[in-house]
């Protein structure tokens, strides 16, 4: 095996144990992920229980009810990602395992893309489970539902979350006390601006621009339209989150490096306030 083969097979070893500890981290709280959905299922019905308060037709309440569902599920499936992705320092400092893992023979890239995949088909699982939790509990119909096409958007709109979260994963490594925070901070604005329960064009003109580089607005929009109206991949919604994940993964990258630097020079890594 050639140098550059063996370096990749460790590489993605690395990238299998990050996902495989998860896991096994996920099942020693899985009652606590349990009373977590329960609480995301009761929350996303206070949100689309406002279809039955306007006094619309039937049609056009069913309508509006899966809407503001596509923007609930979407908005809790990147969620999770900036959860797991945020977390990533303090998942570590909780175990005392975090000057392990920064001393592990695998690259930065596998180690957050480790952690990436694994919120990607954890939140993927979430996302589906509470989609059908709230349709069967309302009984909204999805009649032209293209589920295939809103899949594939939000695994393409996955890479572009990923890079993301790996810019507000440097933030608990240089600031120990309110990173974590300031990291549910950023997806708060990013709920603002990409027209979770609402079209973007009702933003002023200045918030409408924000937008066009939220992921979530193109995830958003063209999942709505797979499921309300059945609609196929749009390049229009696709090209855009293919241009964020190629720009915010390397710098997400960049960022993250430049925060471990500060960490390590600082002796912040280990300490947890």
């Amino acid at each position: 095996m050639s140098a550059i083969g063996a370096t990749m097979r460790s590489e993605l070893i690395g990238l299998g144990g990050i996902v495989e500890r998860n896991v096994y981290l996920t099942k020693r709280y899985f009652l606590w992920d349990v009373a977590f959905m329960f609480w995301t299922i009761a929350n996303t019905l206070t949100i689309v229980f406002i279809a039955r308060s306007v006094h619309l037709t039937r049609a056009a309440e069913n309508t509006l009810a899966a809407r503001l569902l596509v923007g609930a599920v979407i908005w809790a499936f990147l969620g999770i990602i900036f959860e797991f992705m945020t977390e990533t320092v303090a998942w570590e400092r909780w175990e005392g395992t975090i000057e392990y893992t920064f001393m592990a023979p695998i690259s930065r890239v596998m180690h957050l893309g480790g952690q990436g995949a694994f919120a990607v088909l954890y939140g993927l699982i979430r996302a589906t489970i509470l989609f059908f939790a709230v349709v069967l509990f309302l009984g909204i119909h999805t009649p032209h539902a293209n589920y295939g096409a809103a899949f594939a958007l939000l695994a393409i709109a996955s890479l572009s979350f990923i890079g993301i979260g790996m810019m507000t994963s440097v933030l608990p490594l240089i600031s120990p006390e309110k990173g974590a925070q300031l990291g549910f901070v950023a997806q708060g604005l990013m709920l603002v601006v990409s027209g979770v329960y609402y079209p973007v064009s009702v933003m002023p003109h200045w918030m409408q621009l924000i937008a066009k580089i939220s992921p979530a607005t193109y995830a958003i929009r063209g999942d709505r339209a797979s499921i309300v109206s059945g609609t196929g991949l749009v390049w229009a919604d696709v090209w855009p989150l293919l241009i964020i994940a190629v720009a915010a993964t390397p710098l997400g990258l960049a960022i993250f490096h430049r925060g471990e630097v500060h960490a390590k020079k600082h002796g912040k890594l280990k300490r947890s306030g």
